[in-house]
């Protein structure tokens, strides 16, 4: 870092530097140039709603709105508890999510598709029962759809509270549409392509949803004692308490984290600023993307 640099842009390279190793990892920088800087086709161009959502700094609330929506699924949170290790490795999961959602939207589709069947390939190691003695396999295609629904409408929804420039009701669909791309690859099946359908998927899961000990247990741990120096907790709860602004009433309620209009709106002005802070750490390198060969 070139510490010349007027103490502004320092400390905005600073905290950009941060952001980066939290999300990304110790090798953020390598991975970022593999995914911007190799030429070749992608999917999605910058003009997409899938790359405007993906790329904005409303991504880091909507982050905890879709790890706290995924945990209320028995199948999907006894997967996590029981293969991923998240309180010894708190924030490789975060950081893995990070690589796929950047190499799906942003990369090239030969990078997307050959991490997609890593991903695959890790799927199949991971299955067991839940609490009730129910089975749960990572590559269930029903299962994929959940994950697949609570993460477009975490995305989709902190993007719409956030974001200066929300998407109009066709851009939102077409959102949808886009999101579709990687989580059919992963194997998801019978997915909406509107938002209304989107929530009508969400809400047909009401069913089989409930807040089980390590959907309590993982709520706790990223809200009350989150994996940060102490001196970190106050910004931190900015971005959790705009996370949990965006969850469904019924949401909130099964994780026994319900707010009144005052605290509801206190957490979405806390949203807010923290989105803005975080958008001006992350305006510090906008890289460029190479063009296809």
């Amino acid at each position: 870092m070139n510490v010349r640099l007027r103490p502004q842009r320092f400390l905005q390279q600073k905290a950009h530097d941060q952001l980066q190793s939290m999300v990304a990892g110790p090798h953020a920088e390598k991975a970022a140039r593999r995914i911007w800087e190799t030429p070749g086709a992608r999917w999605f161009t910058p003009e997409d709603p899938i790359w405007r959502v993906h790329a904005h700094a409303a991504m880091f609330p909507a982050g905890i709105t879709s790890l706290l929506l995924q945990s209320l699924h028995p199948g999907a949170m006894y997967g996590v508890a029981d293969h991923s290790g998240y309180r010894g490795d708190p924030w490789g999961r975060l950081q893995r999510t990070s690589t796929y959602l950047a190499t799906t939207t942003f990369g090239t589709i030969t990078h997307a598709e050959r991490l997609i069947g890593a991903i695959r390939r890790i799927h199949e190691r991971v299955r067991g029962v839940d609490d009730e003695g129910r089975p749960y396999e990572a590559n269930d295609p029903h299962l994929l759809r959940w994950v697949h629904l609570a993460e477009a409408y975490s995305f989709l929804t902190a993007h719409q509270m956030y974001s200066s420039s929300p998407l109009d009701a066709s851009e939102m669909d077409t959102y949808v549409q886009q999101s579709c791309i990687s989580a059919r690859l992963l194997g998801a099946e019978d997915l909406p392509e509107t938002w209304e359908g989107l929530l009508n998927g969400l809400e047909s899961y009401l069913p089989e949803l409930r807040c089980t000990p390590p959907a309590r247990d993982a709520a706790a741990f990223l809200l009350d004692e989150p994996p940060l120096p102490k001196y970190a907790w106050p910004a931190f709860r900015l971005v959790t308490g705009g996370g949990l602004a965006c969850l469904p009433q019924w949401a909130r309620d099964m994780l026994e984290r319900q707010a009144g209009p005052q605290r509801l709106k206190s957490e979405k002005i806390g949203g807010r600023i923290a989105v803005a802070g975080i958008g001006w750490a992350l305006a510090a390198e906008r890289p460029e993307v190479a063009q296809a060969a």
